[in-house]
C-alpha cells in the first residue's frame, strides 16, 4: 500500500509551487578573509601561515590545532576547541611577545604537543623556568601530561616566508 496516491493531492494544493521565488542576482564569489593584499608602497613580511590563503589549507600548509575530537561521533569536540584558545592566550600571555609564529597545538592519546618558534629575547635560565612553568601549569589545569616543543630563533625576520 502505497501513500504517494493519498499525499499528492495534499502538496499540490499547500500552493508550494507559489510560494517560490525567482532570484535574478548575479553570483559574488569574492573571498577576502583571510587573504593579505598588497600595500602601495608598504611591503609587508608574510610568514608561512599567512602566506597562503584559506581554501589552501589541506592542500599546502596544515592546520594550528590537530586533533580527533570533530569527526562523527567524535569525543568533546566543543571542550577541545575552548581548551585549545585557553593554551592560546596561556602562553601568549606566559611568553609575553616572545612567540615569532602561530602556536601550534597537537593533541596526540593524552598528550598535548604545545610547538612554536620563539625569539631568543630572554636569558636561557628564564626559558627554562617558562618551559617549566607553562608545562606545569596547564598540565595541572588539563589533566594530561603538556609537552612543549620550541626552537628558538635570532629575531622575528627569519619568520619571513614571503614579502608582498
Amino acid at each position: 500500500m502505497s501513500l504517494i496516491p493519498y499525499l499528492r493531492p495534499i502538496l499540490i494544493n499547500q500552493n508550494n509551487v507559489t510560494k517560490r521565488y525567482l532570484h535574478a542576482s548575479t553570483v559574488l564569489h569574492k573571498v577576502q578573509a583571510g587573504r593579505y593584499r598588497p600595500k602601495p608602497k608598504v611591503e609587508q613580511p608574510l610568514t608561512y601561515e599567512m602566506a597562503y590563503p584559506p581554501h589552501e589549507i589541506a592542500a599546502k600548509k596544515s592546520w594550528n590545532s590537530w586533533n580527533t575530537s570533530n569527526i562523527k561521533d567524535g569525543n568533546r569536540p566543543s571542550e577541545t576547541t575552548i581548551e585549545d584558545l585557553f593554551i592560546r592566550n596561556f602562553v601568549e600571555g606566559t611568553w609575553h611577545g616572545l612567540f615569532a609564529s602561530e602556536i601550534i597545538i597537537k593533541r596526540q592519546h593524552n598528550i598535548i604537543r604545545i610547538a612554536g618558534l620563539v625569539i631568543r629575547g630572554i636569558t636561557p635560565t628564564r626559558m627554562h623556568f617558562l618551559l617549566g612553568y607553562t608545562e606545569e601549569l596547564l598540565s595541572l589545569w588539563l589533566h594530561c601530561p603538556v609537552k612543549m616543543e620550541i626552537v628558538t630563533i635570532k629575531n622575528k625576520g627569519d619568520v619571513t616566508y614571503k614579502v608582498i
